[in-house]
Parts: C-alpha cells; sequence; structure tokens
C-alpha cells in the first residue's frame, strides 16, 4: 500500500487537475507528514513514477508571471482504478511494522543487564514526551483540520498509547527478565 500514490490520486481526483507545486502545499497545509509515512518534498518523485505508469496525465501546462512553466496532471481512467484500489488496501489491511526493539530485547547483553532499567525507562520517557506534544499540536491545528483528518492523526496517538502501556509493563517485570538472564548465563558457563 502506498500512502503517497494514495494521496497524489485522492488529491487530483478531489480537488481537480493541479500541478506538483499545488500537491505539494496541499501536502504541508494537511501536515502530512504527521501522519502518514512519506513528507511532501516525495510528491515531486511520486508524481513522475504515477506519470511514467499513466495514472496520471497532463492536463496543461500553465505559466504565471515570472514563474517556471508549470505541467497540469489529472487522474487518468487508469489512475480511477488504482485509487479505488488503494482506498480499499488503505481501509482493509492493518500493517504493524516490527520492531528491532524487540530482538534486541530477546538478544540481551549479559554484561549490560544492569542498563536495562534505564535504557527502558528513556524510552518511556521518549515515548510520554512525544505523546504530550503530538497532542498539544493536534490542539493546535484541530480548527484547520476535518474531522476525518482528526480521526486519522489520533490512530497516531492510540499507537503511541500501547507503546507506552507496554514500556511501563515490561518495566514492571524487568527485575525478572533480568533475573531470568542471569539465571541462563550461569548455567551456560557452568556447562562450559
Amino acid at each position: 500500500m502506498s500512502s503517497i500514490r494514495l494521496f497524489i490520486l485522492g488529491s487530483l481526483a478531489q480537488r481537480g487537475p493541479m500541478h506538483g507545486h499545488g500537491l505539494l502545499l496541499l501536502a504541508e497545509e494537511e501536515h502530512i507528514d504527521e501522519w502518514t509515512d512519506f513528507a511532501p518534498s516525495a510528491v515531486y518523485g511520486a508524481i513522475k513514477r504515477l506519470a511514467a505508469e499513466e495514472l496520471i496525465v497532463e492536463d496543461r501546462v500553465e505559466k504565471q508571471g515570472n514563474y517556471p512553466e508549470r505541467q497540469v496532471y489529472r487522474i487518468s481512467d487508469a489512475g480511477q482504478k488504482s485509487l479505488a484500489d488503494l482506498r480499499l488496501q488503505g481501509l482493509t489491511e492493518i500493517s504493524i511494522k516490527s520492531d528491532p526493539f524487540d530482538l534486541a530485547l530477546a538478544r540481551l547483553d549479559p554484561d549490560r543487564l544492569d542498563d536495562l532499567p534505564d535504557l527502558i525507562a528513556g524510552r518511556l520517557h521518549w515515548l510520554e514526551a512525544t505523546l504530550a506534544e503530538e497532542e498539544s499540536h493536534l490542539a493546535d491545528i484541530t480548527k484547520y483540520l476535518t474531522i476525518t483528518e482528526q480521526w486519522s492523526m489520533s490512530h497516531k496517538f492510540a499507537r503511541l498509547r500501547g507503546e507506552i502501556d507496554y514500556h511501563r509493563q515490561l518495566l514492571s517485570v524487568l527485575p525478572d527478565i533480568i533475573a531470568d538472564e542471569r539465571q541462563r548465563q550461569s548455567t551456560k558457563g557452568h556447562q562450559s
């Protein structure tokens, strides 16, 4: 599922023909990088790929004042079909990425076990601070967002809260984890 494709095709379908700079400004206006997985600057490269695949086509060329000529794109019939597929994928597929943290936790350094509580507490602090900052930012920009955009952003908050809960629980069982790791290392040392 490509978020940037969904953004560009959906924007052209909803708002009509636009040039790349207009799509970039729209992405910035919607703070797209705060609730999706791409930055506004990625729009230009994606436009080229979509045009090469004929999912968008040149509608016209505009020239305003001293600005350079700009190609204005519209969504093609193939783009409309692709957009329908992307919308369905986005609403039906669940994306939960693996976190390298889990592998690092499963492969702890036996010589650094005493560092673990501070490392986990640091992660928890970062997550809590990030959530507070993001919620404050949302409160500041809510008046500019649609209800759907607000809900889209709040999904990130729910994920952050889940991570915070996980880290709090992990901190509470760290003594058991550390004791188990030491016991396993001790047993391994006796077997050598």
